[in-house]
C-alpha cells in the first residue's frame, strides 16, 4: 500500500521488540549423576526385553515378542484356518453363533479358545446368549467349535475343505 506521502508500507525500518527473558527459560536444569544412571539403567532394561522377545518371543510377549500375525508369513500351499461356532438343532441344522450373533467378535472369541478346550461347558453360555438375542430361533441341542481349513495350491483356494470339531458340549433341552 503507498502512503500519501509516497512511501509504502514495506519500506519502514523494521523495529525489534526486545523480548524480555524468562528467569526460568534462562535457568537449565541438568540430570544429577544418579539420575542419568538411572535413566540408561532402564533403557538397557527396555532394549535387552525387545531383543530377547524379538529372538525368542511369542505374541504372548508382545509388545515385547513379535506380533507373528504381522512379523511371519504362511506357505502358499498352507491350509487356512477359519473358527466358527455352530449350535446344531434336534434335527441336525447349523444355527450360526459365530460373527457377533452372541455379541463376540471373533478375535474375542479366538482369544478365549484355550479356555474353551480346556472347559467345554463354557459353551452353554453361548447358546443361553443366542436364547436371548434369538427368542423365536430354534432350539439348540448342541454347540460345536469348529475349524474350517480351506486347501490352497500355489496361494489360490482350491475349492476343497475339511472341518474339524474343536470341542462340543450338549445342551439340556427342556421339556
Amino acid at each position: 500500500m503507498t502512503r500519501l506521502d509516497g512511501r509504502r508500507s514495506y519500506d519502514a525500518p523494521v523495529v525489534q521488540l526486545s523480548r524480555a527473558v524468562d528467569p526460568a527459560e534462562a535457568e537449565v536444569v541438568r540430570l544429577s549423576p544418579a539420575g542419568r544412571r538411572a535413566r540408561l539403567a532402564a533403557t538397557a532394561v527396555v532394549l535387552a526385553l525387545l531383543l530377547a522377545g524379538t529372538v525368542w518371543g511369542t505374541d504372548a510377549h508382545f509388545p515385547f515378542g513379535p506380533f507373528k500375525m504381522y512379523s511371519t508369513r504362511a506357505a502358499n500351499d498352507a491350509p487356512v484356518v477359519s473358527t466358527r461356532v455352530v449350535g446344531l438343532t434336534g434335527d441336525g441344522r447349523e444355527v450360526r453363533l459365530s460373527g457377533g450373533e452372541v455379541g463376540l467378535r471373533r478375535a474375542e472369541f479366538e482369544g478365549q479358545l484355550p479356555r474353551l478346550v480346556e472347559d467345554p461347558s463354557l459353551l452353554v453360555l453361548l447358546a443361553d446368549t443366542y436364547a436371548e438375542h434369538h427368542p423365536g430361533g430354534p432350539q439348540l441341542v448342541e454347540v460345536q467349535v469348529v475349524l474350517r481349513r480351506f486347501e490352497l495350491v500355489d496361494g489360490q483356494r482350491t475349492g476343497a475343505w475339511a472341518d474339524e470339531v474343536l470341542v462340543e458340549q450338549e445342551l439340556e433341552v427342556g421339556p
